[in-house]
């Protein structure tokens, strides 16, 4: 880490600091906080705001396990956050994401399209993948790329991968700069 963490939990000055490690906590639960946390709470306007708005991705959107996991995993793999690797790959193979699966996430490289011709991924995952990939690498998405997903995901849904890419691009990116848990270098 490249800045110390603030403590488990750390000191609050004022009541709307409370509130806001109270909220935090809350929502990491019995696990406590982790080093994302205690690193984020550096500054308690920003671990709210970040608090509201991931918690809203992990847990209020219409996505399944396996596209919203595996959005993050892809993130995490092309921007190097192997702290948010280590955390969401044990969520998307929970969700069913096979080992042959999981090495076509890590791999950059990897033919889409044979995959899902030897049905390693769907048609699907391989949208999300490519719809992913985009907006990591380049921000632009080809028109091509969205008329897939497009294709065979309706209109709430295209905005939630969105906004899990945006999300955890914002997070693998934050992990990354500060090495927080020092898995980074």
């Amino acid at each position: 880490m490249r800045l110390p963490y603030v403590p488990d939990a750390p000191p609050t000055s004022t009541p709307e600091e409370a509130d806001i490690l109270a909220r935090v906590q809350a929502r990491r639960g019995p696990r406590g906080l982790i080093p994302l946390d205690r690193a984020l709470l550096h500054s308690f306007p920003v671990a709210d705001g970040w608090n509201s708005f991931i918690g809203a991705i992990r847990t209020r959107t219409s996505l399944s396990q396996v596209i919203r996991e595996l959005i993050i995993c892809r993130v995490a793999v092309l921007n190097g956050a192997q702290f948010e690797w280590e955390h969401h790959a044990p969520l998307l193979q929970e969700g069913g994401f096979s080992e042959d699966a999981i090495r076509v996430v890590r791999d950059p490289l990897a033919d889409l399209t044979l995959k899902v011709q030897d049905k390693v991924i769907s048609e699907a995952e391989s949208a999300v993948i490519k719809y992913t990939d985009a907006m990591t690498k380049t921000v632009t998405v080809p028109e091509e790329v969205f008329s897939e997903l497009k294709g065979l995901f309706n209109d709430q849904e295209v905005v939630e991968i969105t906004a899990t890419a945006a999300a955890y691009n914002c997070v693998s990116r934050f992990l990354v700069a500060l090495d927080v848990g020092e898995k980074n270098q």
